[in-house]
């Protein structure tokens, strides 16, 4: 007769069974959040419901800025190659948002015809209208980097006179809606227009909540000399600390991100090292895909479960027959005193509530009668879902890594600087010497013995102490000093012979430099007497 009861005791208890992270992310979804959503009206407030495709989609790239900081440039330098579509110039010329995506064939699909594609997971971007619509395009290609991510070019923000001319869309709420898709949002910044006009700073409030996902980059930095570009780094940090207003700091690198040459080639190391910082950034988004969308879903069911809270106790306060309007709007105005009983109520940190004036703004265009009571079993589903099914997902996430191939970006700009002399620090530090035929430790070689004899060697070698009294004398940590002398002591008997010792105070001199010392020793710095025994 109550069979059922048992049933849903055993369900509680027994997280689900998922074969992929991406069939259980979109299950739980559709049979425990989901319901919770559409009881409170939460796709009217917040997001609209999430669809087959925005679980399957490759990681997606959001660039965003000013009118000619060089994004749609920027999209170039990493295809290597020009994308339907694209407008390049010093004012604004991207006047769509435009998804570039892989495809087989080269062609451009207009947003009307997107949005009702359900393999791309744009359906619901149909909610801004045909001002928007007529505004987003696809551009495909073939292009290896488009096989693992996709990237988003949007319209230039503008300042001056021009941001007062309508766009017909609400353009921050679009921005929103990408946000929660991305993986990354790139701000970019041209090192001569720093001023952040009213429409930027809008769209960077848009993007609050999500500073995780956001990364900056200084462009055109070529462009000023050293000075110049330390002074604009430090106005640029200043001004983003106004807006983005999180302890941290936002990660910022600097370059040039375009094929010409230099204009001014002083910064030219510290460019090659940002690129390379920013490309492994991008270049990690496949492998960290699963774990972002867990972490969204995640905190859209936090979203969700304070959205519940929120209208059940509006409807709660509302009368049953009369004064309804005046009470809705003193209950709109009184939300933030809502908003503090529900913490105390339901233990819920702060920073889980939605922005108090865009939500009091919704609500005085919705109907209250319309709301629903508290439905205590919605919300133990969605909390049996956070504490159990999304920890089972979590040991999937890792086991999938483990057994998938390393998931990087190729192709384009991320395979130009990978191998060869123009692979970042090739034959730099460690790497000094790489093609060279003499070993290179020889040329200081002569300085090292003059100190080898000092230290008293028996049978041509000299002691674990007094090599260290000698490596101390670089003020390293031991730990440094300690790894030296694994690489340097090759036939591990405790003891450096004259090459041995050479190396080690080489080693010693790339690490001084400020370069990073090798995991395992490279062919090219093995002594010559050694290399026939390490073979």
């Amino acid at each position: 007769m109550f069979s059922w009861l048992g049933t849903d005791d055993r369900r509680k208890k027994d997280p689900e069974v998922f074969q992929t992270v991406s069939d259980g992310l979109r299950k739980l979804y559709k049979t425990k959040l989901l319901p919770l959503e559409e009881y409170y009206k939460f796709h009217e407030f917040h997001s609209p419901a999430l669809e087959d495709a925005d679980f399957d989609n490759k990681p997606m790239v959001l660039l965003v800025g000013q009118y000619s900081t060089g994004k749609t440039t920027f999209i170039r330098y990493l295809l290597e190659q020009d994308f339907p579509g694209m407008r390049i110039g010093p004012e604004p010329t991207t006047d769509s948002f435009i998804a570039v995506m892989h495809g087989d064939v080269e062609g451009v699909i207009p947003g009307n015809a997107l949005v009702v594609d359900p393999k791309k997971p744009f359906r619901k971007l149909n909610a801004f209208g045909n001002a928007f619509l007529n505004r987003f395009v696809c551009a495909q290609l073939p292009s290896p980097v488009l096989e693992s991510i996709s990237v988003i070019d949007t319209p230039g923000i503008l300042s001056g006179e021009k941001q007062r001319i309508s766009r017909g869309y609400d353009f921050a709420a679009v921005l929103e809606w990408f946000a929660e898709r991305v993986d990354r949002i790139i701000l970019l910044f041209d090192a001569h227009k720093l001023d952040i006009s009213d429409e930027f700073s809008e769209v960077i409030k848009a993007l609050k909540n999500h500073e995780d996902k956001m990364r900056v980059v200084l462009n055109k930095a070529d462009q000023i000399e050293t000075q110049q570009l330390m002074r604009v780094y430090g106005a640029l940090m200043w001004s983003l600390g106004k807006i983005v207003n999180t302890p941290e700091v936002i990660r910022v690198y600097i370059g040039s991100f375009w094929s010409h040459p230099l204009l001014i080639p002083d910064n030219r190391k510290l460019f090659e090292a940002e690129e390379q910082d920013l490309f492994r950034d991008i270049q990690s988004l496949p492998r960290n895909a699963a774990l972002r969308k867990l972490n969204d879903l995640i905190k859209r069911a936090r979203l969700a479960k304070v959205h519940a809270y929120i209208i059940s106790s509006l409807k709660k306060e509302m009368p049953a027959v009369f004064g309804k309007d005046n009470k809705k709007k003193e209950l709109v105005a009184g939300l933030g005193e809502i908003y503090a009983r529900i913490e105390r109520e339901h233990q819920i940190s702060p920073g889980d509530f939605p922005n108090l004036k865009k939500m009091q703004d919704l609500l005085l265009a919705q109907d209250f009668n319309k709301f629903q009571p508290l439905k205590n079993k919605l919300l133990e589903t969605v909390d049996e879902m956070l504490a159990h099914d999304i920890a089972h997902l979590m040991v999937l996430v890792r086991q999938e890594e483990t057994q998938k191939p390393v998931q990087v970006v190729k192709g384009g700009a991320f395979e130009g600087t990978q191998n060869g002399p123009f692979g970042h620090g090739y034959g730099e530090g460690a790497g000094e010497g790489i093609d060279d035929a003499d070993w290179v430790v020889s040329r200081d070689k002569p300085m090292y013995d003059e100190i080898f004899y000092t230290l008293s060697p028996v049978n041509g070698k000299v002691t674990g102490a007094n090599a260290k009294r000698e490596m101390v004398k670089s003020k390293l940590p031991n730990t440094v000093l300690g790894k030296i002398w694994k690489l340097a002591d090759i036939d591990k008997d405790g003891m450096l012979d004259d090459e041995e010792f050479a190396l080690a105070n080489h080693l010693i001199k790339v690490k001084l430099e400020g370069h990073e010392l090798p995991n395992d020793l490279p062919c090219h710095l093995l002594p010559p007497s050694k290399r026939k025994v390490h073979e």
